[in-house]
């Protein structure tokens, strides 16, 4: 939170009170206090203010957040798939949409064309001030990119013209050799390809949403924890009219409770507010308002694979660690600079589709489909999380794979009535053999890049597997390739889809009440939670879009006094 922000307790009364300081509640209490100056808003945001935290003044602090005073360290409950543990979401700075078709599949569900990606695209322009890709000459496309948002998201090459990493052309060449074709635009509503990398750092710093969205006028309080929705009966119906926070106080609401918590936060605060399954709540004696079985469940996470190479020659500076990267320039952004997203369409994934109850024409099997994507950083990225001691000195690189289609579905829940103990977190990851086989062959794609290529043997001398391991080959067997999964794979911060659009909210953001096309009134939910399946994506752009589209929609209901 920016430094308008105290810990002073929040007034006891408010128009609106949004719950959750990060991108969606600050892009609500910003915009709708712009559009409505006399609107009196309150911001209850549970975590510290970290405008002039240290490690979020330089792009590189992000790999040390995580299990940091930032993180709520959140831990799963243990995955008989695999055997890890996650935490909250840590922002990297990439920005990328995901696919048209993505969105397409969220107005299947919702039978709404609004989040459509042609709807959608508007209010992701209205959020970015794009820069030049300097490396093709001209600007992002007009058609397709904003300049006048307060996002500043820029290419690697556009960042500077000193920011060359040594291995950008060798990376690039070795994919194209693999088939991967160039991409000039991932952000075009088509990732599919070898695309450039596009980063939120500014200057090489964090743009926090709440320097990004103007605070100034809106109340807002940290250090503050909600544990529950108010909801009360009037004229037949249930409405929201304010918050209990974990002391005890009421925050009332004359007219929203917005819920912007996350998509570990959001189901719980609405179970314990007594909206969820009818057997969850009444396990903990909370009161059932709503039997809502869909809250918590559908939830996703985009599984992430690290492998890391021992670097042949590391006195050629090629990683992060080496003299050569003490350039200002270099430490601008994230140590890579391609994207690349793949389909990986064969027999054995129709197989497999079957194999797990799916239909035959499953959108999966579409070649425009985003399976994967594997970008290559130059610095052993996740060792530390994977407890793999390889220190951060120039010898080595490493691969990042991510399951960004996954059909496997985890839950959240409650571990008690209380919000002081944190929800129950099982992503079930790993769980079909849709998800096991896509991922396989994106492994295998990383370690022909790196192996199988004239770039990849002269940038690497092999791989530095964990210990215990033997090197992955191309040739490596399921059986291996899923024993490594088991032993390295973790979270890539991007849960969502617990409160789905659909099943949980309608499509003006509503929550709903069981009752056909009833809803309780006062009440909305706005973050990644909504995501009703997942997107090819790294999930803050999508966030923001989607916050800026809950704006109009929220904005033209208090507008007629609803």
């Amino acid at each position: 939170m920016a430094d308008s922000a105290t810990s002073r307790p929040a007034r006891k009364e408010a128009d609106v009170v949004i719950v959750g300081g990060g991108i969606a509640g600050c892009i609500l209490a910003s915009r709708l206090h712009a559009l409505h100056p006399a609107l009196d808003i309150t911001l209850l945001e549970a975590g510290q203010n970290v405008d002039n935290h240290p490690l979020t003044s330089t792009a590189l602090g992000c790999f040390a957040a995580h299990y940091s005073d930032l993180d709520w360290a959140y831990t799963s409950v243990p995955q008989k798939h695999l055997a890890l543990s996650g935490g909250s979401a840590v922002n990297y700075g990439t920005w990328n949409r995901g696919s048209r078709g993505d969105y397409e599949r969220w107005v299947e569900v919702t039978e709404d064309e609004s989040w459509g990606y042609d709807a959608l695209l508007p209010y992701f322009k209205k959020v970015e001030k794009w820069f030049e890709q300097s490396e093709h000459g001209k600007k992002g496309d007009g058609e397709q990119h904003g300049h006048e948002g307060p996002i500043h998201v820029t290419t690697v090459a556009a960042s500077s013209p000193k920011r060359k990493y040594p291995l950008r052309d060798a990376i690039k060449s070795a994919w194209a050799r693999l088939g991967v074709q160039e991409n000039r635009d991932g952000n075009a509503g088509d990732p599919l390809g070898s695309a450039p990398l596009v980063e939120s750092w500014r200057e090489g710093k964090r743009q926090l949403a709440s320097r990004a969205y103007d605070l100034t006028g809106v109340d807002v309080r940290t250090g503050v924890l909600v544990q529950r929705i108010i909801i009360e009966e009037r004229d037949g119906g249930q409405v929201a009219t304010g918050v209990e926070l974990a002391s005890g106080d009421i925050v009332k609401a004359r007219k929203q409770v917005i819920l912007s918590a996350g998509a570990y936060r959001s189901p719980q605060i609405l179970m314990l507010s007594g909206i969820g399954p009818k057997a969850a709540l009444e396990k903990f004696d909370i009161p059932v308002i709503v039997d809502s079985a869909d809250v918590g469940q559908n939830f996703h996470d985009h599984l992430g694979v690290c492998l890391w190479w021992k670097v042949r020659h590391p006195e050629r500076g090629l990683a992060l660690g080496t003299p050569v990267w003490t350039d200002p320039a270099y430490m601008l952004g994230i140590p890579c600079d391609w994207l690349v997203t793949q389909h990986h369409s064969s027999p054995t994934l129709k197989s497999a589709l079957l194999q797990d109850g799916e239909p035959g024409t499953h959108h999966l099997l579409n070649p425009q489909t985003c399976h994967t994507e594997t970008f290559i950083a130059y610095a052993p990225a996740g060792a530390r999380l994977a407890s793999v001691d390889i220190p951060m000195d120039g010898s080595h690189i490493s691969s990042i794979v991510l399951s960004l289609a996954p059909t496997s579905r985890g839950a959240i829940t409650i571990s008690s009535a209380s919000v002081l103990d944190p929800p129950v977190i099982d992503p079930n990851y790993y769980a079909t053999e849709t998800d096991r086989v896509i991922l396989r062959a994106a492994i295998r794609d990383a370690v022909r890049l790196m192996t199988e290529t004239p770039e990849g043997r002269d940038i690497v001398a092999g791989e530095r597997a964990p210990d215990g391991f033997q090197p992955l080959t191309s040739a490596s067997t399921d059986e291996e390739v899923d024993e490594r999964i088991r032993r390295v794979a973790n979270t890539f911060y991007h849960p969502g889809g617990s409160v789905s659009l659909g099943k949980v909210v309608d499509g003006r953001l509503r929550v709903k009440n069981g009752e056909e096309g009833g809803v309780v009134k006062g009440l909305r939910v706005v973050d990644a939670s909504l995501f009703p399946s997942p997107v090819a994506a790294h999930y803050q752009a999508v966030v923001y879009a989607v916050a800026e589209k809950a704006v109009g929609v929220i904005a033209e209901e208090l507008e007629f006094g609803g």
